[in-house]
């Protein structure tokens, strides 16, 4: 039986700059780009080599540690470029596309008749495989692994993230193939996570088990509902799966095809008309931020929302996992005696000479200033308002910090992601990177004990 989630413990983010909830196709990108760094851990070996023609599906590289999880090209086209860093470590893996896709056909597959290992080792075959998530460690899913469960979030609370309502409209079908095959990969349930105010097309599945959302940020993000749910515990493991990547699933199924399309919300206070985009994983981010124009020149484009977004450049390509481009003022400007004056147009958790809070209704311009230096934690007990885990947020990264194995697994790092801290991130006084923080203790935890 389904439960409602209601998060009391969080803070909604209103920015300027939403997307307009129409679709247009971005301008066909010139070249598309696969970073290894995008998958955590992943040490690439090649498969192909630079000049060879690919079609849509074929196979690049696989992963060093686990040569069944292979990765393919989002697009056909010649692989023009394979860049290498220090110690010849492969940093970008370019691809020039056609002008028009043709596709490697893998064949349909019934979801409801195929077993688990038919189902699984398609989803290996065509590239499929590194939408899944595992937690703990929040790394690529293990191939050989058997989760307790398998969640999925469809509910987009961060500021200014694509919304799947929208996004998903008509893609019924390959959802459908897409969980009924998942559920086949799990000894328990496929739990979806839908906004409770909205109108999901999760709704009318079956093979799943839907929990309507309430809340502020972070109810959307996967590592909340999971702790709210059905928490993680030391020798379980659980799958995660972000909606639109179930549908290039259930296209692979129903059709044959590894078609890489992502619907992304080009959005931001910066962007002269923001909106959604059709494009593929991996294509150049100036083919729809130019399409849509910018108001200023001095600007972040960041791939991803503004609270776990990556920084890149309008020369730059879309990340792997990402659906939204979030594009603001550059804070390199200094506010003079900003720390000893009223501030109105500016966010903040305290309500110590800032008063936002007197304006819930407000949409805010925000810039990427952090308004302050980075300098030692601050006991100020605002990471507790705004983190509705059952965990010490304070103790987990201090433990971190130091490398305590044991007391990082006494506080519950088997159910966090970096994700879950980018909201304390956001409100610390202190400046800490927490989700790097937490992302180099999850890193140590899997080399020592994973």
């Amino acid at each position: 039986m389904s439960k409602d989630i209601k998060i009391k413990k969080g803070m909604t983010i209103r920015l300027k700059g939403e997307a307009d909830k129409t679709l247009s196709n971005a301008p066909r990108s010139r070249t598309f780009t696969i970073r290894p760094s995008d998958l955590h851990l992943i040490t690439p070996k090649m498969v192909v080599k630079e000049g060879a023609k690919v079609q849509a599906g074929d196979t690049l590289f696989y992963s060093k540690a686990d040569e069944a999880i292979k990765f393919t090209s989002p697009v056909s086209g010649t692989l023009t470029t394979i860049e290498r860093g220090a110690k010849r470590v492969i940093t970008e893996i370019l691809i020039e596309g056609d002008a028009q896709d043709s596709f490697k056909d893998f064949g349909t597959l019934n979801p409801t008749s195929a077993d688990a290992a038919l189902i699984k080792a398609r989803l290996l075959e065509a590239g499929c495989w590194p939408f899944i998530k595992q937690r703990p460690y929040d790394v690529i899913a293990n191939s050989e692994a058997t989760p307790r469960d398998i969640f999925v979030s469809a509910y987009a609370s961060a500021p200014l993230s694509a919304d799947y309502d929208f996004t998903l409209v008509g893609k019924e079908p390959e959802l459908q193939a897409a969980v009924t095959a998942l559920s086949k990969l799990t000894e328990g349930k496929v739990h979806v996570g839908v906004d409770a105010k909205g109108n999901s097309q999760f709704k009318g599945l079956t093979d799943i088990t839907v929990h309507d959302v309430y809340g502020p940020h972070p109810a959307g993000n996967v590592g909340t509902q999971i702790a709210m749910i059905a928490p993680v515990n030391k020798g379980e493991t659980v799958w995660t799966i972000a909606p639109q990547d179930l549908v290039i699933i259930g296209e692979l199924l129903l059709t044959g095809k590894y078609n890489a399309e992502r619907i992304i919300a080009l959005s931001g206070s910066s962007v002269k008309a923001p909106k959604y985009y059709r494009t593929r994983i991996g294509a150049e981010v100036s083919t729809f931020v130019y399409d849509s124009g910018l108001d200023e020149e001095n600007v972040r484009v960041i791939s991803g929302d503004v609270l776990t977004g990556t920084k890149v450049s309008l020369k730059k390509h879309l990340g792997f996992y990402h659906n939204t481009v979030t594009v603001i003022p550059e804070g390199d400007d200094y506010d003079f005696f900003g720390w000893n004056k009223p501030v109105f147009n500016k966010i903040s958790a305290s309500r110590a000479l800032t008063f936002s809070w007197m304006f819930p209704k407000k949409k805010f311009e925000l810039d990427t200033n952090t308004n302050g230096e980075h300098r030692a934690f601050v006991l100020t007990g605002n990471y507790e308002q705004v983190f509705p885990m059952d965990i010490y947020p304070l103790q987990i990264l201090k433990a971190c910090m130091v490398q305590d194995l044991d007391a990082m697994e006494a506080l519950g790092m088997y159910e966090v992601a970096p994700e879950d801290f980018a909201l304390t991130e956001f409100i610390c006084v202190s400046k800490q990177p927490h989700q790097q923080i937490i992302r180099n203790g999850l890193d140590l935890m899997y080399k020592e004990i994973g």
